[in-house]
């Protein structure tokens, strides 16, 4: 069986539907992105810029072996660097534990805590199966109400427009990463993963699992003084 190929339109008045369907297709793909970055305005940044917040939230970026990943390990790196500044006191790491022998919490823990972090200032979310789970949960679960946010450029935007439609106020600091295929996939992937964002933050489902509060964030500040 053979496909006829598409053919354009024969009149002008064809040829200006197609046009401005294919104009108006284009605007409402970017939409959920232009939202994004309206929403957040200029509160993305560096470490440096980042205001005193308490607490950090690292989102999981995968593991290699066992041990974060590079893209994850640079998120730690920043959250290491926010708590020897003395802008957060606590970090909160929330990512994937739901399989036996994976599990992105307890190795960003143990990073942290090999970099300088003391353990009773780290508090693992093992139910962050994605941005919207992890800010949900981060209010909800764990209490938060304020904190700075960190991952990687191409995420952290939408990160932070989550974590402010589930009630934390947040700012996010973009990690450096170089452009490598890995980079560019996650941009590309931003581009739809922005849409999914814009329901979330209208409809605000209830994450995989929300489950009962925990003290967690809360004695880790107490700790800290």
């Amino acid at each position: 069986m053979q496909l006829k190929r598409p053919r354009l339109p024969r009149t002008r008045a064809g040829r200006r539907r197609l046009v401005r369907g294919v104009v108006a297709g284009c605007v409402l793909a970017l939409a959920p992105a232009t939202w994004l970055y309206a929403v957040t305005g200029d509160r993305v940044g560096t470490v440096a810029d980042a205001p005193a917040a308490g607490v950090a939230v690292v989102f999981g970026a995968g593991l290699w072996d066992g041990r974060p990943s590079p893209y994850l390990a640079g998120r730690l790196d920043a959250a290491v660097e926010l708590y020897r500044a003395g802008k957060v006191r606590a970090v909160l790491v929330t990512g994937d534990n739901s399989r036996a022998g994976y599990d992105e919490p307890g190795a960003m823990r143990g990073y942290l805590v090999r970099h300088g972090v003391p353990d009773g200032q780290v508090v693992s979310d093992y139910a962050g199966f994605d941005t919207w789970d992890s800010c949900v949960r981060a209010r909800k679960v764990f209490g938060v109400d304020r904190a700075v946010l960190v991952s990687q450029g191409f995420h952290i935007r939408r990160a932070v427009a989550l974590c402010e439609a589930a009630g934390v106020r947040s700012y996010g600091v973009g990690v450096d990463a170089r452009h490598d295929v890995t980079w560019y996939y996650g941009g590309t992937r931003e581009l739809f993963a922005a849409g999914k964002a814009a329901l979330d933050a209208v409809f605000r489902p209830d994450p995989t699992f929300l489950g009962p509060k925990e003290p967690g964030v809360t004695r880790a500040l107490a700790d800290a003084g």
